[in-house]
């Protein structure tokens, strides 16, 4: 497995993963997966600003990670919140711990203070993978969102980088 800065011509690669999240997980809380040309675009956003890797195993993207502004006012300009992503099929082998260890020492270099990971508070592996990185909890907000008919709750986790 490769760790590597996302390029370009992953773009269909990682809207991919993201679609099926969208369409079988509720790690994503909307259910409209992105078309192509809405997909290039959000990826482009990344792309910009170097807050986008992925991870290829055999020549193929198993997964990627991203970082984006956590609140879009002035004063939340030094704190992320992270996504990460793996593949269908390519659970469990360490891919999204290489990712979200690669993009905590991104987001450091770029000098962000601080990154917030919004998990659906069911997701218990991401919330391990996020323990084990550091992450602390912060708060649980109740009945945050829903998807599939269902209500969620959503915990947040926090990692200062420093900067």
């Amino acid at each position: 497995m490769t760790v590597r800065a996302a390029r370009p011509e992953d773009t269909e690669a990682v809207v991919a993963i993201r679609n099926h999240a969208v369409e079988h997980s509720t790690a994503l809380w909307t259910q409209v997966p992105h078309s192509p040309a809405e997909g290039q675009a959000w990826f482009a956003d990344h792309l910009e600003r170097g807050s986008a890797l992925v991870a290829e195993v055999a020549g193929e993207i198993a997964g990627y990670a991203s970082y984006a502004p956590w609140r879009a006012l002035e004063g939340y300009r030094h704190t992320v919140e992270d996504s990460v992503y793996v593949r269908d099929g390519h659970q469990g082998l360490g891919i999204g711990g290489s990712l979200l260890t690669a993009l905590i020492a991104t987001a450091r270099a770029t000098g962000q203070h601080s990154m917030i990971a919004a998990i659906e508070s069911g997701n218990s592996t991401s919330i391990r993978l996020h323990e084990h990185r550091g992450f602390d909890h912060v708060g649980t907000l109740k009945e945050a969102g829903t998807k599939f008919g269902r209500w969620f709750d959503l915990t947040l986790m926090q990692l200062r980088l420093g900067g």
